[in-house]
């Protein structure tokens, strides 16, 4: 007889559930409002082999919003992919603003770079082709960068997700922003470990292990969004 507690996505009913209220919730809210240059980007993504890193539109909309609401103007990004999140934060702050990038996959950046431009905010971002830890030590170096940084959005190898927080929260200014993405990973962290697919694993406990450190992190406060594959949004509180 077939275990009815394994996690098998097609026969879930709750699950399936949620699934139609995504659905619900793109096509009411979230596609009609996404602006015309973030769909292009999104659709020029989506035939991409690793198009699943992408920036989920209602995690999109929610960081916006963030950025809107916390008045960002100079920002860090930790993993930029194809730039879906970059073009969203380059869109919602300031002509003035500045967006600090960091990845090592240049390639793949090119290919959010037209849409980029498309949007005339190519000006607000310097991408810096790399690892991401040598480039935010290389920021500690100089004291004027400590504290300056209103938002930072992390989505990036999952391992590192602490060196990246012990780190950002030096650069970003108290009562600043850091949002991680990809803290439930794919729900996983919610499963009983053999019931997790051996290639998740790995990461999967890397989730656990940040989850609980940033749960316990007096120098935050923390919601944790069960959007998009999890948002953790922090708040340097002191």
């Amino acid at each position: 007889m077939e275990d009815s507690t394994k996690h098998k996505m097609v026969s879930n009913p709750i699950i399936l559930q949620s699934e139609n209220l995504t659905k619900y919730i793109l096509e009411t809210s979230i596609y009609p409002r996404e602006p015309e240059t973030l769909k292009e980007l999104r659709n020029a993504t989506a035939s991409h082999p690793m198009c699943f890193m992408g920036t989920a539109p209602d995690a999109g909309q929610l960081m916006a919003l963030l950025l809107k609401l916390s008045n960002a103007k100079k920002t860090i990004e930790v993993g930029v992919y194809t730039g879906y999140s970059l073009l969203l934060t380059a869109l919602a702050i300031p002509d003035n603003g500045k967006i600090v990038a960091v990845d090592p996959d240049r390639k793949a950046y090119e290919i959010g770079l037209p849409f980029i431009k498309k949007a005339e905010v190519e000006h607000k971002i310097e991408f810096i082709e790399s690892p991401a830890l040598p480039v935010l030590d290389k920021l500690l170096e100089d004291p004027w960068n400590k504290g300056t940084f209103d938002f930072a959005f992390v989505d990036a190898d999952k391992h590192n997700y602490w060196n990246y927080h012990e780190r950002l929260l030096e650069l970003v200014k108290i009562g600043g922003l850091i949002i991680y993405d990809n803290t439930l990973w794919g729900g996983t962290v919610a499963w009983p470990e053999e019931d997790v697919p051996p290639p998740k694993r790995g990461i999967r406990e890397s989730a656990l292990a940040f989850n609980k450190a940033i749960a316990n992190d007096s120098r935050v406060l923390i919601s944790v969004a069960s959007i998009g594959d999890g948002f953790t949004i922090c708040m340097r509180a002191h």
